[in-house]
């Protein structure tokens, strides 16, 4: 699964703490789960992975026919990343997204999964993202909602961090985009004293139109 970005940091921050913490398996095909869920029925096509992390997303679209672009600001998630491409199947690109500029109307899917920025960021941040999708493409946001902080999972407690999948909605070029899904999902999982629980997600899926 990708990492989850929690805080709204460099580039040494997340290279820090990939090297300690133990390889994940991003070959083992697992994705995100709501990525799996949201993309089922839609046909292969460009793809571009936001905060990809170890690779698990991008790897897991490569191997279902997507030409994927894998975009991090860790050396050390895509080094390792690279090494389970062993392939070459996604073309990894080290690069902050909070300044890097992707191409427009160029990809089929636009997936941002658990990215957090401070709050002056937001707007500019998913307006820039959002221009990447092409016209019928799909745009994939899904971030931690604020209600994980009742529970044991162990978020930063930064109530600044977290958004509502209406808020993302009301960013996006209006007339442009088709809301396919805007609020919450739930899933179980696994606080840190290995206790199963339900968490929720904030899930935005949007149609570009025009």
């Amino acid at each position: 699964m990708n990492h989850e970005h929690d805080h709204p940091s460099d580039a040494a921050f997340w290279d820090q703490a990939y090297q300690h913490r133990p390889h994940h398996a991003a070959s083992n095909g697992a994705p995100n789960p709501v990525l799996a869920r949201e993309i089922a029925g839609l046909d292969p096509g460009s793809a571009l992975d936001l905060g990809c992390g170890e690779g698990a997303d991008a790897l897991w679209l490569a191997k279902r026919g997507w030409q994927v672009t894998g975009v991090d600001f860790s050396k050390v998630a895509l080094d390792r990343a690279r090494a389970i491409d062993t392939a070459r199947q996604v073309n990894w690109v080290q690069a902050d997204m909070r300044v890097w500029q992707p191409p427009a109307d160029a990809y089929d899917l636009v997936s941002l999964h658990y990215v957090h920025v401070a709050p002056a960021e937001r707007a500019e941040l998913f307006g820039r993202v959002a221009q990447a999708v092409r016209p019928t493409g799909t745009l994939l946001m899904v971030a931690h909602h604020a209600s994980d902080l009742e529970t044991t999972i162990g978020r930063p407690p930064m109530a600044s961090l977290y958004f509502t999948a209406d808020e993302v909605a009301a960013w996006l070029a209006p007339g442009r985009w088709e809301i396919l899904l805007s609020g919450t999902q739930s899933r179980t999982a696994t606080d840190r004293h290995g206790h199963a629980i339900t968490i929720q997600d904030t899930v935005l899926k949007a149609r570009r139109i025009a």
